[in-house]
């Protein structure tokens, strides 16, 4: 069997990671990572893995054609929250995919999200979703072979981070976040099997590679359903809402959370064509994606 050259763009990160996880467990596949720094510590445990480390940075495009040169599929995922983006996070997402065609790659996958400018007439931007769903358009236009959109979930490992419940009056536990308690809206996943999705699609081409959109989804969520479920589980947790104009005065980049949430309220994390994104992706994954409660037993503690 020929062995097909991914290259994954972001293979340190949370998506990329579980992409080199997936296809290194499929077989049959040379991978090659991406990153602005090979002598990383992540960088080197991926080399010792067999993995190809290829030094390219998404903000200089010259460094990427040579980076994609001699891949079969391409694996391309741009962060807004990275500090090199620097707001221009379309550009970058625009850059890789004119350098993975520059460079032959018969396969594009890239990882997007809904353009909320576009689904809520201009009410809503949420720049973190937009900006990658404005790079549809050039993955459309480039004329690959194959071209597949994958949308991550909200992230359950989130709920463990930056989103985590936080200490409150009185010494409980809280979710304080500018959103109904039940709004069941929430598209949540594990992110580390978003990589098992990715190696379906590449193992697919004549099946998903005609421009479909997959989104993972571990469920449909609300916060005080995620509440009970923990609280079931042995916890001691709270869902407390906040006025957005509080919300937005407690941290940087508060306000284009708050204004995600206020978008998720109206027309889900995935958009009003939720449910044909999320069955595409099930249709690969027959086993499902795992649910919030079980993904709780394990990582999130009492």
């Amino acid at each position: 069997m020929t062995t097909k050259t991914i290259v994954v763009v972001g293979g340190t990160g949370a998506q990329g990671s579980g992409v080199v996880n997936a296809l290194l467990a499929e077989g049959g596949y040379a991978v090659r990572v991406l990153t602005r720094n090979p002598e990383s510590e992540k960088a080197r445990a991926l080399t010792q893995r067999g993995v190809q480390i290829a030094k390219a940075d998404l903000a200089n495009p010259e460094t990427l054609k040579p980076a994609f040169e001699g891949a079969q599929g391409a694996f391309v995922v741009t962060n807004y929250w990275d500090p090199g983006t620097g707001g221009s996070e379309t550009e970058q997402g625009k850059a890789a995919v004119s350098a993975a065609k520059a460079a032959g790659v018969n396969h594009l996958v890239w990882s997007t999200l809904p353009n909320c400018r576009a689904i809520s007439n201009g009410r809503f931007e949420v720049a973190h979703f937009t900006s990658k769903a404005l790079v549809d358009e050039a993955v459309c236009e480039a004329g690959f072979a194959h071209h597949t959109f994958v949308e991550p979930p909200m992230y359950f490992q989130n709920l463990t981070g930056m989103m985590a419940p936080q200490l409150i009056e009185g010494g409980k536990k809280a979710w304080r976040f500018p959103m109904s308690g039940g709004s069941k809206t929430i598209h949540g996943g594990d992110i580390s099997e978003f990589g098992k999705l990715v190696a379906r699609v590449f193992a697919k081409p004549d099946k998903v590679g005609q421009g479909q959109h997959l989104s993972m989804c571990g469920g449909l969520y609300g916060w005080q359903e995620m509440v009970d479920t923990l609280n079931e589980q042995g916890h001691d947790v709270l869902y407390a809402p906040i006025p957005a104009d509080q919300f937005d005065g407690l941290f940087p980049d508060a306000a284009e959370l708050r204004e995600m949430m206020e978008y998720w309220m109206e027309y889900t994390y995935f958009g009003p064509d939720h449910e044909a994104k999320v069955a595409a992706a099930n249709a690969l994954i027959p086993e499902r994606f795992t649910s919030f409660a079980d993904w709780a037993k394990t990582h999130m503690q009492t």
